[in-house]
């Protein structure tokens, strides 16, 4: 599957400049035990093992070895958060999966005062440094700092978070300000390093029939810090991606005409199939991924090649795809279920 990364081809897709002779990729993320199974590392779990730079250099021969044109680097920053966990039942198992806790850790002042706030300057760039000195010619990095409604809900709680949009909206103001005040230097430092070509930011908004929360509210403390990050992204001539899940119909437009991402990822063919999610919109902003998450893990590997052609006949003609999974590429999908879509990516050609 191996070609030359041109990452041109990839933003020439993102920002809608004409038809392409072939597919570009993009993905969010690869979960680790899928890195491991395709390098072929003797352990599943030998990815998670390795320090931040071994990890840089085995991603960066992942997607370069599956013909990507560009490698999702982490901020090297995260906020603490109450996780929860249980057994794994993947193909590729990691032991443990965990996710976020419904248990705010912030639900007042006092806990608002409390919270270890990092500053922006105890983020660790040392992995983007080492990417852009070892990537192949050709190959840029995008990077993903933190959304905002996704921390926010992460450390209120997503119970937590609608109560106090009404009871207690002067917190959610102070969550969002604090938020911005580390994210937002910290974006415009990594979006100034070498062979950064832009961000992918993913902050998820939706469920499978509406927004998570008002639109009002979406525009008054989400929208905003997108927008500003989106507008030192494009000062720069770099491109802003928005990974965002669910359904968005009611902010659709506020993304593209007033917070101005280049491109929306992140598809589910239960809420609106990729090729529909083109026709519709696909004039006024670039269109990444859709092979559905849930048909990858259920489907044969002949269905999955099939439906892929039919996404990319309908979706490559007058340019603004980028072929991918709905999500990610995680470790319930069978792998070579992946591999086939990402083959029949590189095979297709126009009609």
């Amino acid at each position: 599957m191996t070609r030359q990364p041109d990452f041109d081809l990839l933003r020439r897709a993102l920002l809608r400049q004409g038809e392409l002779e072939q597919v570009p990729f993009l993905e969010l993320k690869a979960d680790d035990e899928v890195v491991s199974a395709v390098l072929g590392l003797s352990d599943p779990a030998a990815f998670s093992k390795m320090d931040a730079l071994t990890q840089t250099e085995h991603l960066i021969r992942f997607w370069t070895d599956l013909g990507f044109d560009a490698v999702r680097l982490r901020c090297g920053l995260d906020l603490k958060k109450a996780r929860v966990s249980a057994e794994d039942t993947a193909e590729l198992k990691r032991g443990k999966r965990d996710w976020q806790s419904e248990e705010g850790i912030i639900t007042s002042w006092e806990d608002f005062e409390r919270y270890p706030w990092p500053t922006w300057r105890a983020a660790d760039f040392s992995h983007i440094e080492h990417a852009a000195r070892i990537m192949p010619d050709g190959m840029q990095a995008l990077i993903s700092p933190y959304g905002m409604l996704e921390p926010i809900m992460w450390m209120m709680g997503f119970q937590g978070l609608s109560l106090a949009l009404y009871d207690q909206p002067d917190l959610v103001a102070a969550m969002v300000e604090r938020i911005a005040s580390i994210y937002v230097p910290l974006t415009e430092a990594v979006l100034d390093m070498d062979r950064v070509a832009g961000l992918l930011v993913g902050d998820d908004m939706g469920f499978k029939t509406s927004t998570m929360f008002a639109p009002k509210h979406l525009r008054k403390y989400i929208l905003p810090y997108h927008k500003q990050l989106a507008a030192m992204t494009h000062a720069r001539d770099k491109v802003y991606v928005l990974h965002n899940c669910g359904n968005l119909t009611l902010i659709m437009d506020d993304l593209i005409d007033d917070v101005k991402i280049d491109a929306k990822h992140s598809f589910e063919d239960v809420i609106l199939p990729v090729e529909n999610f083109k026709a519709q919109y696909g004039s006024r902003v670039g269109t990444v991924g859709g092979v559905d998450m849930d048909f990858l893990c259920r489907a044969s590997e002949e269905q999955v090649r099939a439906r892929v052609r039919d996404i990319l006949d309908a979706c490559m003609p007058g340019g603004g795809y980028v072929l991918g999974t709905g999500n990610s590429v995680a470790n319930y999908i069978p792998t070579r279920n992946f591999l086939a879509m990402v083959d029949e990516g590189h095979r297709w050609r126009p009609a």
